[in-house]
């Protein structure tokens, strides 16, 4: 009879999209749109400013007697999103280690490393 195993422990996620990110949607009804990850919801979801639209319909209250329908984003899968440079193309981001020991976020341009942010120093 075999042994069960243990359930094991999940690690952090790392991803190369942070809060802040200027992205671009690749994938799904609002490919091309760009904004700002204003939050990630979950491991794999991300709120993207201005992209993934919805119309909700606020019930009335004290405060605002007339009801309203407002548009809020919603979350967007992580896998349809993309870093984008200044100009708002979408990169590829790569991780490289320099002499010091740090890493960095880079993408190529024009045959140029361009270095997006540095992250944690390896130890």
């Amino acid at each position: 009879m075999q042994k069960t195993s243990k359930k094991q422990k999940s690690r952090p996620v790392r991803r190369k999209i942070r809060r802040d990110d200027k992205v671009v949607v690749i994938a799904g009804n609002c490919k091309g749109q760009t904004g700002t990850v204003l939050r990630f919801m979950g491991s794999d979801r991300v709120l993207v400013q201005g992209v993934n639209l919805r119309k909700k319909h606020v019930r009335p209250t004290q405060e605002n007697p007339q009801g309203n329908i407002i548009d809020i984003e919603r979350p967007i899968h992580i896998s349809n999103v993309q870093v984008s440079d200044e100009s708002g193309n979408p990169v590829k981001l790569k991780v490289k280690v320099d002499e010091n020991g740090e890493k960095h976020l880079y993408y190529m341009k024009d045959g140029k490393e361009i270095v997006h942010r540095s992250l944690k120093k390896v130890k």
